[in-house]
């Protein structure tokens, strides 16, 4: 456990079996993870003391781990328990918690082959970001679909999440070079795919859908179609394309770092008389609700360290 004489307030994690302060943290330069961007990970939230749907979270970065063939010394029990002492170190009751699992560096100076590694795991928490400001509620942020053609899945499996940002991160910055906020990529075909770091939803009447193909099934899109009944809608993964994205009624970007974020205008495409619609509006002010009343939170006991998933008497 964490010495407690370091400072964890602005942020707690664990590396190779050591729990340090997160400015301390870090991975030998040698580390696949590093040089090749072999890794795979994860991030939940932390809301109110409590983690948001943990073991969606958890079940995803299995799968994302077989799908990498990683297998580091932690099981995810063990995972689990280290996730939530990060948070009790940190103290932090809103946050975001990151965790993964590195190829980790060869068992030989200069060996390339990943069989060669010893795989690692590790977790950090920082502060939760204030990404939607009031503001940006209120009006909506622009989205450039993006002249960036997303990686086929042939090559990569967008459903195990990874550090393969390059083609998200150009359309990022022709989006911000454009004067817009955000950016959404197309696949070869022409579909809607997913965004740097979200997914995206297109209203229609009393439908939400969200892209079949080339994105991640993100917690935070899940709990949006989990909570479409309750709002009178349906909602379902389906193939979208340009045409749609700029038919929308309304359009709403989702994931764990901001929850909901409204959209105002794609391209020249402007909705709602350029500010949040009337769905987006509900669907961000339902999924929060349901948060602040604990609607799939697994809470932390920050009374106890050692274990601190367990039920406080």
């Amino acid at each position: 456990m964490g010495d407690p004489q370091q400072d964890f307030s602005q942020g707690a994690a664990y590396v190779d079996g050591r729990y340090l302060p997160l400015n301390q943290a870090g991975i030998p330069l040698s580390d696949f993870g590093f040089t090749k961007s072999d890794v795979t990970y994860d991030v939940v939230h932390v809301h109110k003391g409590g983690f948001f749907r943990l073991g969606d979270h958890m079940a995803r970065f299995a799968e994302s781990m077989r799908g990498y063939r990683m297998q580091p010394t932690e099981t995810l029990d063990q995972m689990r328990e280290i996730a939530a002492r990060c948070v009790v170190l940190s103290g932090m009751k809103d946050a975001c918690v990151s965790f993964a699992a590195t190829r980790g560096a060869p068992t030989k100076p200069g060996w390339r082959r990943p069989d060669q590694c010893r795989n690692t795991f590790m977790c950090w928490v920082w502060p939760w970001p204030e990404v939607i400001t009031p503001e940006l509620a209120d009006k909506g942020a622009s989205l450039m679909i993006s002249s960036i053609v997303r990686f086929p899945e042939a090559s990569i499996n967008p459903t195990w999440k990874n550090f393969q940002w390059r083609d998200l991160s150009n359309s990022l910055w022709e989006a911000l070079d454009n004067g817009y906020d955000q950016a959404i990529l197309l696949d070869y075909d022409g579909y809607v795919t997913e965004g740097p770091g979200y997914n995206i939803f297109v209203v229609k009447g009393d439908r939400l859908l969200t892209p079949d193909r080339g994105a991640l099934k993100g917690v935070t899109a899940r709990s949006v179609i989990d909570l479409a009944p309750e709002l009178g809608m349906t909602a379902d993964y389906a193939p979208l394309t340009k045409k749609d994205l700029l038919e929308a009624d309304e359009v709403f970007l989702s994931t764990t770092a901001f929850g909901i974020m409204p959209v105002s205008r794609v391209d020249d495409h402007v909705m709602a008389n350029g500010i949040t619609g009337p769905v987006s509006r509900k669907v961000m002010d339902t999924y929060w609700r349901k948060k602040d009343e604990g609607w799939l939170i697994t809470p932390i006991n920050y009374a106890d360290t050692e274990n601190p998933l367990k039920t406080a008497a």
